[in-house]
């Protein structure tokens, strides 16, 4: 069987996601590196022949291209029969999660993160704006792993997978993880989990190597 082919690169969590769920799944699989920071997901080609939203993660599985994060854990987790709520009631659990991840608890961050951590943006009203969302949303979490190990229960599902997407980045720009101490656990019970890796020790691209502008 074919590895699976991951276009990434190390500064996107969203990809980290994908990356990390063939490593704790134990899947064999290749890192497509995407120059993100030097314009290619804008390029007409990467659109046309990659992923038409010009966005990283794309999984290709032979002749099947996927792209978004939830969807492709959702693909890996059937595929390795690992990551899974064992029932319905489980899987709407999963699906609240993954949703409310992909609407506060990654994309205020994500921003903020990018303007401030990897671009280096001085503060203002809107980087103020997205800590104070991250941080809610942080709060969020925190209270609800005060009562489990993990979002869905006593095991670690595809839910778990989606929040860590930028949990272990050291661009913090202001959110720290040990300032919600039920989320760290968690952040560390995830790190425990056999396969774990870091995602600049995972992915291709760190440190980034930026065009000269002429």
């Amino acid at each position: 069987m074919s590895p699976f082919k991951l276009y990434c690169f190390a500064q996107s969590g969203n990809a980290y996601r994908a990356a990390l769920m063939l490593e704790l799944c134990g899947l064999a699989w290749e890192a497509r590196f995407v120059d993100y920071f030097n314009g290619e997901t804008r390029t007409e080609a990467y659109k046309r022949d990659v992923n038409e939203m010009g966005e990283v993660p794309v999984l290709v599985d032979g002749e099947l291209k996927l792209s978004q994060s939830g969807v492709i854990l959702d693909y890996l987790a059937k595929q390795a029969g690992r990551f899974l709520p064992d029932d319905e009631a489980g899987r709407r659990e999963v699906l609240r999660w993954i949703l409310f991840d992909n609407h506060k608890f990654t994309s205020y961050f994500a921003t903020l993160r990018f303007m401030v951590g990897l671009r280096g943006e001085g503060e203002n009203e809107l980087t103020a704006f997205l800590r104070t969302r991250a941080r809610a949303a942080y709060a969020v979490a925190d209270a609800h792993l005060q009562a489990s190990d993990f979002l869905g229960g006593d095991r670690p599902t595809i839910a778990d997978i989606s929040l860590a997407g930028y949990i272990y980045y050291p661009e913090r720009a202001g959110v720290v993880v040990e300032d919600y101490p039920a989320l760290a656990r968690w952040a560390g019970r995830i790190a425990a989990l056999p396969g774990w890796k870091a995602p600049y020790e995972l992915m291709p691209g760190h440190p980034l190597a930026l065009a000269e502008t002429p």
